[in-house]
Parts: structure tokens; sequence; C-alpha cells
């Protein structure tokens, strides 16, 4: 893997070893593994603090400097939640807490999509973040946490002003019809209560937020979507499909109960 031995006691937060590690000459703290990650960003991944505190220290340590996916140590410590770890490099002047890596991924994305909700308001006290920066497929962090079920992050986001709730990706889906993909309840009703949110947008492909619900047989989500007077319950997607035909093509009879009430039925004559 191309790892240093500062770097392997960097990744299991071994304090002593990099304390006699550091005071060495002939050790460069800023050395990478072959995927580009140095002891700083393995000690941020994995949320070693006091680790992270040692390096930060020397003055030959680059904070921000990312691997080979252009996730930095930041971005690291964000995916998995290390709030201790996120202040510390938030504290620093030459940590760019908004930048991107391959993926245009930032660090609150990172945190947003896996749910840490005290790391994401900790990203969002840092002045220069974008809370509503769409990564290289157009995912918002919104979009992210709305997919992912996390309300908490949800609530969040959504208490900005400089957040929009209805902002498509480039697939055209919306946080609202991920999280109904998804049968995320709580998120759905979160999304429902915002009157910039519209229910019934469809994706690139027809699929409104009703249909995704109805497709997966998310009976509780398909309920509160039918609650609504701007939702059509008969909207095809561009094959045709229906949100009753595409629960009935699956089975799932307890949509299949609340929509037929509300579908057209076809007479024939002989």
């Amino acid at each position: 893997m191309g790892n240093t031995a500062l770097g392997w006691a960097a990744v299991n937060g071994h304090e002593g070893v990099v304390r006699i590690l550091l005071e060495r000459g002939d050790i460069d703290p800023n050395k990478p593994d072959n995927e580009g990650r140095t002891p700083l960003w393995w000690a941020s991944c994995n949320g070693n603090e006091r680790v992270v505190e040692m390096l930060l220290g020397r003055d030959d340590v680059n904070p921000d400097k990312p691997g080979r996916s252009g996730q930095t140590p930041l971005s690291g410590a964000a995916c998995n939640g290390h709030e201790g770890v996120i202040k510390l490099l938030l504290g620093r002047g030459d940590v760019n807490p908004d930048k991107p890596d391959g993926g245009g991924r930032t660090p609150l994305m990172w945190a947003a999509w896996n749910g840490h909700e005290g790391a994401v308001k900790l990203i969002l006290g840092r002045d220069g973040v974008n809370p509503d920066k769409p990564d290289r497929c157009g995912l918002t962090p919104l979009r992210w946490a709305a997919s992912g079920g996390s309300e908490g992050v949800v609530k969040l986001l959504l208490g900005r002003d400089d957040v929009s709730p209805n902002n498509s990706d480039k697939y055209g889906y919306t946080p609202l019809s991920r999280a109904a993909c998804n049968g995320h309840e709580g998120v759905v009703r979160l999304l429902l209560g915002r009157n910039d949110v519209n229910p019934d947008k469809p994706d690139n492909y027809g699929q409104t937020p009703l249909l995704l619900a109805a497709h997966n047989g998310h009976e509780r989500v398909v309920k509160l979507l039918l609650g609504r007077r701007d939702v059509d319950p008969n909207m095809p997607d561009d094959d045709g499909q229906t949100p009753f035909s595409c629960a009935a093509g699956n089975s799932h009879a307890g949509v299949i109960a609340l929509l037929q009430p509300l579908t057209p039925t076809t007479h024939s004559t002989t």
C-alpha cells in the first residue's frame, strides 16, 4: 500500500509510536501512501484526535492535502462523524472547509450523506461553506441527506435560507423524490411541509415521487403524498407506467388498495 511506519501508527492511533517517529529527523510526516493518503488523512479519517493534534503541530504537515480521490483530511473526518477532529481542522486557517473531492463532494456533503448531524452543524458554522453546493452529478447536501433518511440533517439544511429544497440533480431527482423512493417517511413529511417543494415534480424519466414510492411499496409515504391535492395519482411516466400499475406489477397489496379507488377504470364493449 505504500504506507510508512508513521502512516500505520496514525491509522491505529498509537500516540507513543507517532511521538517517537516524529522526533526523528529522517521521517517525512507528510509522506503519502500509494493512494495519496497522508498520516494526517488516516488519523483524521479514523478519529484519532490526539494523533491529529500532534501532526497539526508540525510546520511540515499539509493539513489540507487530498488523496488521489481528492478527499481531504476534513472530508475523511466528516464522512465518519469525528467531531473532535473536525473542530481541530476547522480551527486552521489553511484548511478549506468547502473543498470538493474528485466527484465534487464537499466535507459537508460527506457528513450529510452519512447523517452526522453534529458534524454538519460544525461545518455549517464555518465561513466559506456553501450549504447548497452540488457535486458533479448535481446532488446537493440536502439531496444526499434526504436519500439517506437523515431527518436531523434535513431539518438543519431546511432551516437555511440559502438551501433550495426543490433542486433537481442531473437525473431530475429531487430531495423529495429520493426520500419517497427510499421510504423515508419522516423526511417526506418535512419536505411536504415546505411551500416551495413541488410534490408532483417528475424526474427525467417522468417518474413522480408518488410513482417511486408506489413502485417500492412504501405505503405510508404513498398515504402522505395522496393527502396532497396537488399530486396527480394517475400521472404516467415516460413508459406509460402509473403509480397503480407499478404497485400492481410488484404485488404491493397495501399500495394497490390505496390507489385503486383513484384509478380510472376502462370499460370494454363487445
